[in-house]
């Protein structure tokens, strides 16, 4: 599945559709596109059947919420990143791996992916270019990654036979460490925002299986009642 987050140019909305069509991928979640630019683009010839079956979302966690795999991309030039950055085939090697929805997010032309972004996925791809120009036209970003997985399904691969935790449960967890942080005073509330971040991209790193994740939830739900017990 395809996720544009804040695109601003119906013409790439279009070609990204475009792309998504001519490589078999029919699900696309749009996060926060604006208005006109999103109105436009839903008249494109060539994949207007995709864009009118688009969902539109508020937000990227509810974009992602189902998926158990979050691949984010950046050209990753002049940023500090705190995730794993594989290489375009590379990732698709392990995209194609797993069984369960893998989301695959770009960001907008402007600005690419946020920091808050970046905080819900697994890890990050980029596609090799030149340093002179190390960006891609959405469009065409979006062209390539659809490429590379589908080029990359042609060879024998190794299903995951552990059904991982869906972005769902590792959010969960996530809200419901930051609770026993806070708590148990471990994170002043001032300071919340800031490693709520932190608390999601280190969640997201460990790529718990379904069942892990279920079991954290109730040993957090645990630790919180006792906490509230000794108030």
């Amino acid at each position: 599945m395809v996720v544009l987050v804040s695109t601003r140019n119906p013409l790439n909305i279009g070609a990204a559709a475009r792309a998504m069509s001519n490589f078999g991928f029919p699900r696309l979640r749009v996060v926060k596109p604006y208005d006109a630019a999103w109105r436009e683009a839903r008249s494109a010839v060539g994949a207007s059947s995709l864009l009118t079956s688009a969902e539109e979302c508020a937000s990227v966690a509810a974009a992602v919420e189902d998926c158990s795999l979050v691949v984010g991309t950046t050209a990753a030039h002049n940023r500090e990143l705190q995730h794993p950055l594989r290489t375009l085939n590379e990732g698709a090697r392990l995209i194609r791996k797993c069984s369960s929805r893998v989301a695959l997010l770009f960001g907008s032309e402007k600005r690419g992916l946020s920091n808050e972004d970046l905080s819900h996925c697994h890890w990050l791809m980029r596609i090799p270019t030149r340093e002179e120009h190390g960006s891609m036209n959405l469009g065409q970003a979006v062209a390539v990654c659809l490429y590379e997985l589908t080029r990359a399904s042609r060879a024998p691969r190794r299903i995951e036979k552990t059904k991982r935790a869906t972005t769902k449960q590792s959010e969960a967890l996530t809200q419901r460490l930051m609770e026993a942080l806070i708590a148990s005073e471990y994170v002043k509330r001032n300071a919340a925002v800031s490693t709520e971040t932190k608390i999601r991209r280190m969640v997201r790193r460990l790529e718990l299986p379904e069942a892990d994740a279920d079991t954290w939830l109730g040993i957090l739900r645990q630790v919180l009642w006792k906490l509230e017990q000794q108030r």
